[in-house]
């Protein structure tokens, strides 16, 4: 296992709508070390969710990084509000975009860390020109649009490529892994090179308390 320091960033797609302020509250409190939020528009991906709004009131309520990942056609058209309304990382994907390298400079120009997310079929050397000029880079470990869906183990290759390619780099890129993150896939996203694993329903889908969920994970991959 990997000495590196892994960080959790709780999913709010599988929390308690009706409770959320109160469960980023317990995350937070429970160590999380930033909270993820999908966005997804139903033409990017299969499924609609929160938007800006929902971002703006997260922010009022929690000091964590907050981290939105936009699963959207055309995010030039949105980014500036995500980071108006509070967002601390913007997430891209590779697919579908037209001008990858402006929208990572538009993003950096608001002066947000900027992320690139690569979808399950998409291979690890798309990253090459633009690796230099990122915070973070997201590997699916699932297809992009519903919670509760199983790891997809192929991408334990993935995840090994795209650690190389950031080790050869003079600076530090976060390696962040999506989907099916759970107590048995955790250790092998992490011995692979993942160090922030993102969580919904291993943390607010377990029925446990959130601290005890969150200390489950941990202690798979030893952390």
């Amino acid at each position: 296992m990997s000495n590196r320091k892994v960080r959790l960033a709780p999913s709010i797609l599988s929390a308690d709508f009706a409770r959320l302020g109160e469960q980023i509250a317990e995350a937070e409190a429970a160590g999380a070390d930033r909270i993820h939020i999908d966005v997804m528009d139903g033409h990017f991906v299969p499924n609609l969710t929160m938007g800006v709004p929902v971002v703006k009131s997260l922010r009022a309520v929690t000091e964590l990084p907050l981290e939105v990942h936009l699963m959207i056609t055309d995010p030039d058209l949105f980014v500036e509000a995500f980071a108006d309304a509070g967002a601390d990382t913007l997430i891209v994907h590779w697919e579908g975009n037209a001008n990858l390298h402006r929208t990572i400079q538009r993003i950096k120009g608001l002066e947000r860390r900027v992320g690139v997310a690569l979808n399950p079929a998409t291979p690890a050397k798309m990253l090459i020109e633009i690796l230099c000029d990122i915070d973070l880079v997201l590997v699916m470990t699932v297809n992009p649009g519903f919670g509760h869906q199983k790891f997809i183990h192929n991408m334990i290759h993935k995840i090994a490529r795209v650690r190389q390619m950031i080790d050869a780099l003079p600076h530090n890129v976060d390696l962040e892994l999506d989907g099916g993150i759970d107590s048995a896939t955790a250790p092998l996203g992490v011995s692979a090179g993942g160090c922030v694993l993102v969580a919904g329903t291993s943390i607010f889908g377990t029925g446990e308390p959130i601290a005890t969920a969150m200390d489950h994970l941990r202690s798979s991959f030893g952390g």
